[in-house]
Formats: C-alpha cells, structure tokens, sequence
C-alpha cells in the first residue's frame, strides 16, 4: 500500500457557488496510477465544504436555497461582531456539511453513482483562491 498527497488548485467566486471538481479528482487519480484503493479529499479552511450531489443547475440552486434558508446571510451572528468581517453565515453553512469526502477507487475509477459529482462549495463572502488536499491511498 502507498500513500501520495498531492493539491488541487482554483479560484472561486464566493457565495455559495458549487463548483464540479469530479474530473479533476479523476485526472489525479490516473495520474497517481491509483488502481484500487481511496482517495480522500479536504478543504483546509472554515469557509469552503465538499459533498457529493448531482451538479445540475436545479439541484444546485436547491441547495443554495436550502443553506440560505438555514442559515440567512443577514441574520446577527456574533462572529460577524466579533471575527471582524461578515461570514458569519458562511462558517455555519461549511460546518454543516463538513470540509472532507472519502471515495473508494476500484480499476482507476471513483465508485461513483451515475448522476453523482464531488462538488466544493465556497460558501465565503468574497472570491477566493481555494486548495483541496488530494490523498490517495491504496495501490
């Protein structure tokens, strides 16, 4: 068994965009030579989360609404009081659905569902510059 670590990089817009990163985790699985195994994915930050869900634009606003819905940018959160800036919302949102996502590789191919994407959700305020750990695991 071998463990590899390697970066994904890109910008974002803030906001709670849902951005499909799936090709880019499959592209460095093959570029790893992961044959069977797992690859795990987190979001260093308190700002940003990962999920699977199918990326379509109905789903996708879906669950845009249901995070505004949870948790409204405009309401008092004390962090915005105290953390210096307005993100407040932001925090809650990535909290709920957590900043990691474990898939199991089989024949160099994520065992996904047919309609089912790894998204990265930047739920900040403001554009960002985002990195996700890629670690695979296995042979």
């Amino acid at each position: 068994m071998r463990v590899e670590t390697r970066t994904l990089e890109f910008e974002t817009r803030g906001n709670t965009q849902v951005l499909d990163i799936t090709r880019r985790v499959a592209e460095a699985i093959r570029s790893a030579h992961l044959t069977r195994g797992i690859v795990s994915l987190f979001v260093p930050g308190s700002t940003g989360a990962l999920t699977t869900m199918e990326h379509e634009p109905g789903a996708v606003e879906d669950l845009q609404g249901a995070l505004e819905r949870l948790f409204p940018r405009g309401a008092p959160y004390r962090h915005n009081h105290t953390g210096g800036d307005d993100n407040g919302h932001s925090h809650l949102r990535a909290s709920l659905l957590g900043p990691s996502l474990t898939v199991p590789v089989e024949e160099g191919r994520m065992r996904l569902g047919t309609w089912q994407q790894i998204v990265f959700i930047d739920m900040d305020t403001r554009p960002r510059r985002r990195e996700i750990v890629v670690q695979f695991i296995g042979e």
